[in-house]
């Protein structure tokens, strides 16, 4: 992983608030079951169950984020769940947020 720079905390912080909101992490976990072939809108809305306007909005959220990329296939769009971003984010979370945890636990544990 990159070293911590301003640039990758603003790019984590998006992602995290991303799927800070309980629709678009239904729409992320709905993409992340689809595997890597993706879901059209129309099975990430039966998935969801929102309006299509509502995950319009919320999907572009995603892209944005760069937690999930869409590509056009005929008169489909198909939504992809961007593995490496998701793995870059788990990553980021364990190394530089829960970093120090072990010492903190085996304190924990001696009292």
């Amino acid at each position: 992983m990159k070293t911590l720079n301003g640039h990758l905390l603003e790019e984590m912080a998006a992602r995290l608030e991303a799927l800070g909101n309980t629709t678009r992490l239904a729409i992320f976990r709905a993409l992340v079951k689809a595997g890597t072939n993706g879901a059209n809108v129309g099975a990430i809305q039966n998935a969801v169950g929102i309006p299509a306007s509502t995950l319009t909005h919320h999907i572009q959220k995603l892209v944005k984020a760069g937690l999930v990329s869409q590509k056009r296939h005929s008169r489909e769009l198909i939504c992809r769940a961007e593995y490496d971003a998701m793995d870059m984010t788990i990553d980021y979370l364990k190394e530089e947020c829960c970093q120090g945890l072990g010492q903190l636990q085996r304190k924990i544990d001696q009292l």
